[in-house]
């Protein structure tokens, strides 16, 4: 028999968690390439042959998307297997008539083969877009299960950007380990406040590898999901979260339908900031596609470290990159923060957009008067900071997820923007967390 030959589309994530739980030992396939998208300078190195197996002695290459018609050509492929998140329906269906009109079958894994099992008991948060407010709600439950007296570890969605020997498992429990392990700031957006929040948290490469150590030092572990991807473990209970921002996108999002499924309980978060029109139209999707899951309403409130910092001031408004990005956000919590503390003026920083950040507006058109965090990379943290720097503003507002000032030099005064969970409706994650642990050691 003839082994198959694939290729994956990825963007550094779920393409490497795809190989590794359905292709590394299966000799009925032949993984030629990796594609790479989405992310800055992913592409162009090597799956290592440490990570990739006994069939694999050279590693796997990663190539740039862009080339996926030539590889498909070239290696007469079979089969394009489709492993990345947070694009649309169509978005997705357009590179599927792309791979069958060049002779290969497209495929899109399903979670029984994808979903590793756990010895421990494993709470899912995950979500229909990035930036619906995975990461507050994961602190939420990881704060109620240590009031509980109960070890909690947490572990993140893939972001390996780096050396992906050295990041087959990694685990963060100090700002020190941050710098160990030389994360970018999107790591840094998604590790630093489990820290700051005395949690433990892993990412890496190999998940198996990573649950496993994990569970040496954890009574319950919490999936904290990256962009609106599945959860890579089987989960005993899942919270999936919703953004009244984007109505519809619950729908028409790859695979944000599949995480609406997947739901115990759907968390329609920023109940404070959007229309009821937008949050009658989440409700009515999300209940139609899965009628037997509980609905919880929750507000995104903002802490500001010092108002008088924003009222009535010429300010710079730094929100989160993936956000903005691929997330296709226009605002949020420093634009929140604006309004509501009545700046003067929030100014467009893309005329003093340098470099690579001037690269991302150019890629990005959709994004306004605000500033990305972006930080892929030493070369890309200082194009950050110079664009900074340049801008004639009183404040800068940083919106996004860690404190910028702990690893850039910001000149102009500066004041920080964080923000929490809280529910306004009959269900609280507290009491569904401790009714669900009753029932679990019953078991």
């Amino acid at each position: 028999m003839l082994k198959k030959k694939v290729i994956i589309m990825g963007a550094a994530g779920r393409d490497f968690h795809n190989f590794n739980t359905v292709f590394r030992d299966n000799s009925n396939y032949e993984i030629v390439a990796f594609t790479a998208t989405q992310i800055p300078n992913i592409e162009g190195r090597l799956y290592p042959k440490e990570l990739a197996g006994s069939l694999y002695p050279n590693g796997i290459p990663i190539y740039p998307e862009s080339d996926l018609v030539k590889l498909i050509k070239e290696h007469t492929v079979n089969e394009v297997v489709f492993s990345y998140s947070d694009v649309s329906c169509e978005y997705v269906m357009s590179k599927a008539t792309l791979v069958n009109a060049n002779g290969a079958d497209f495929t899109l894994l399903g979670c029984k083969d994808t979903m590793i099992k756990s010895t421990k008991p494993i709470i899912s948060v995950i979500a229909t877009r990035t930036g619906c407010g995975k990461s507050q709600t994961s602190r939420k439950v990881c704060d109620t299960f240590k009031s509980m007296g109960l070890k909690v570890v947490a572990i993140r969605h893939p972001m390996p950007y780096g050396n992906l020997v050295e990041q087959k498992v990694q685990r963060f429990a100090t700002l020190d380990d941050l710098k160990k392990h030389k994360c970018t700031i999107e790591e840094m957006e998604e590790y630093e406040p489990h820290i700051a929040n005395g949690g433990i948290i892993y990412a890496g490469v190999d998940y198996e590898a990573i649950l496993r150590q994990a569970e040496t030092e954890a009574d319950v572990i919490i999936w904290d999901g990256g962009n609106n991807d599945t959860s890579f473990y089987k989960a005993d209970l899942t919270f999936c979260v919703a953004d009244p921002h984007r109505p519809g996108n619950e729908m028409n999002y790859y695979p944000s339908a599949t995480n609406v499924h997947l739901a115990d309980y759907i968390v329609i978060n920023k109940v404070d900031t959007a229309s009821e029109e937008n949050i009658k139209i989440v409700t009515n999707n999300v209940q139609s596609l899965n009628p037997t899951a509980k609905i919880i309403l929750a507000a995104s409130p903002i802490h500001v470290e010092d108002t008088t910092k924003i009222e009535n001031k010429k300010v710079l408004v730094v929100e989160d990159g993936p956000t903005l990005t691929h997330g296709g956000m226009s605002f949020g919590a420093g634009v929140v923060a604006a309004n509501k503390y009545k700046a003067k003026e929030i100014v467009d920083p893309k005329p003093y957009a340098v470099k690579s950040i001037l690269d991302t507006y150019n890629k990005y058109k959709g994004i306004k008067n605000l500033l990305p965090a972006m930080g892929y990379g030493d070369a890309q943290l200082k194009d950050l900071e110079e664009t900074i720097n340049k801008i004639e503003c009183d404040t800068v507002i940083i919106g996004t997820p860690i404190d910028l000032r702990r690893i850039i030099n910001i000149k102009q005064n500066s004041v920080r923007v964080t923000y929490s969970l809280e529910e306004k409706g009959e269900y609280s994650i507290e009491k569904i967390l401790q009714k669900f642990m009753k029932e679990y050691k019953e078991k």
